[in-house]
């Protein structure tokens, strides 16, 4: 009963039930007005019939009289006969029940005139009144003759009172019937309209238990609401499965990344322990031997070094630092940085397309990281003799492309899909695995991005794409 579908039910059915009520009330409340209208109509024309004639008792007893020779004379006909349950009575001085039209008074006649009690009241009312007579309803008028004699007029209202209980329980049978009938078909209107959200709810049950890719279902023939609803419900089932895989996502690469940052971390620390260890034993005796270990041991705090400020830079940049924003010429950098890069390896081809000036609203330190990590890189991972490609250039009003290509062995695409990891290294090579992403993590702290275009035995060209002004993400 604390259904929805119950309680729509339930409403419908309490608001048919209220109607039919309502109906029935008026109908019979009508038929019964009419048929006392009727009723009051023939005793109030036989009351003025009576008033207009100004007879006296005597009068209408002769009248009577002659009447009943000519009615010896000829068989009464139907509309000759008096009504079954109308009742006329003459009532005289003191309120006693005299004969009228040559007839003795029966018991109905001093029943009546004993219900009646005061005549003058009663023919001093303009509209017929109700009495009761032996337990029968009666609506009664009275007037008065010539001579004082009242007279009083009834009829009976029994039939009027039976014709409208028939009428109810006719209606109430009909209003059961319909009631029944209204609930049946909204249970199945209902049941149908609803099916919607009943597969809404064992969607959601089947992503409670796991399911994230369960989606609630068409309907055939849908409503605006539900529809609506569906549609929002399926939206926001997306962005609660977006927002699991995600979390999942970075859960597998945090986990991955402490992983990689203790091994990291450890093998140094294991070099630099086992050194001392040896110093403190004593088994370093030889001057050289203990400058050997001495230098072991601070190229290891080095590393270590550089490692732990890679690892503060990537944690600074997630946490959206205040950069030093200004106009900064990238095709100069560019300049400076192949410059620097040519000294580092005089025998490389190295193609530079900077010229002119491009500006830049940028933080200077960060492009030029992106720079050094970039060739830093290109001089790790390829050999001395491959050429490498820097170029500038504008793309309309908004945007600049950094391109640092070369011509070395490339990635497959399994490696090139985590070239951005952190401590990824493609085949276990040199460095902290860090730079790639201190890239794109500089990128996109200036609003822009940086993608890689690769392939076996064809290179590695890397595209930073900064705005060229300063935008809302930055």
């Amino acid at each position: 009963m604390h259904s929805l579908r119950a309680k729509l039910t339930m409403a419908n059915v309490a608001l048919l039930a209220l109607g039919i009520v309502l109906a029935t009330a008026v109908s019979l409340m009508g038929m019964r007005h009419y048929l006392l209208s009727q009723i009051d109509s023939e005793l109030s024309e036989m009351r003025k019939s009576l008033n207009g004639l100004a007879l006296t008792e005597e009068q209408i007893d002769s009248f009577s009289a002659l009447s009943l020779v000519r009615e010896r004379m000829r068989p009464p006909t139907s509309e000759d006969r008096p009504r079954p349950d109308s009742v006329v009575t003459a009532v005289g001085a003191g309120g006693r029940v005299q004969e009228f039209a040559g007839f003795a008074p029966s018991d109905t006649q001093r029943e009546l005139a004993a219900a009646v009690g005061d005549p003058r009241a009663l023919a001093a009312e303009e509209e017929p009144q109700d009495i009761t007579v032996h337990g029968t309803p009666y609506r009664a008028t009275a007037t008065r003759l010539a001579d004082g004699t009242h007279i009083l007029i009834a009829a009976s209202t029994q039939s009027l009172h039976t014709g409208v209980a028939k009428a109810l329980k006719l209606d109430l049978a009909v209003g059961t019937l319909l009631l029944a009938l209204l609930a049946w078909l909204t249970m199945v209107s209902v049941g149908r309209r609803m099916r919607p959200l009943e597969d809404m709810v064992e969607t959601s049950s089947a992503i409670a238990e796991g399911d994230l890719t369960r989606r609630v279902p068409s309907s055939s023939d849908p409503t605006l609401e539900v529809e609506q609803l569906r549609v929002a419900l399926n939206s926001m089932l997306h962005q609660v499965e977006s927002a699991y895989r995600t979390r999942e996502r970075s859960a597998t690469q945090l986990r991955r990344f402490v992983a990689d940052a203790s091994h990291e971390l450890r093998t140094p620390l294991s070099a630099i322990r086992g050194y001392l260890q040896l110093y403190d034993k004593g088994m370093l005796s030889n001057p050289d031997d203990r400058k050997r270990a001495w230098e072991r041991v601070m190229a290891e705090a080095d590393r270590m070094g550089r490692l732990v400020d890679e690892l503060l830079t990537l944690a600074r940049l997630e946490q959206q630092p205040e950069l030093r924003f200004r106009n900064v010429d990238l095709s100069r950098l560019v300049r400076e940085a192949s410059e620097d890069f040519q000294v580092q390896q005089p025998t490389r081809p190295v193609t530079v397309h900077a010229e002119g000036s491009v500006l830049v609203h940028a933080d200077e330190s960060g492009l030029r990281q992106i720079l050094g990590n970039l060739l830093g890189n290109v001089r790790v991972h390829t050999p001395v003799d491959v050429p490498v490609r820097l170029s500038v250039a504008r793309d309309g009003d908004d945007t600049v492309h950094l391109v640092i290509s070369d011509e070395g062995p490339g990635l497959c695409p399994e490696d090139a899909a985590r070239i951005f990891d952190r401590f990824f290294r493609a085949g276990g090579g040199a460095g902290t695995g860090l730079g790639m992403a201190i890239v794109q993590g500089i990128a996109h702290a200036h609003g822009g991005k940086v993608s890689v275009d690769t392939s076996p035995g064809t290179g590695l060209a890397v595209t930073v794409r900064l705005p060229a002004r300063r935008t809302a993400a930055a």
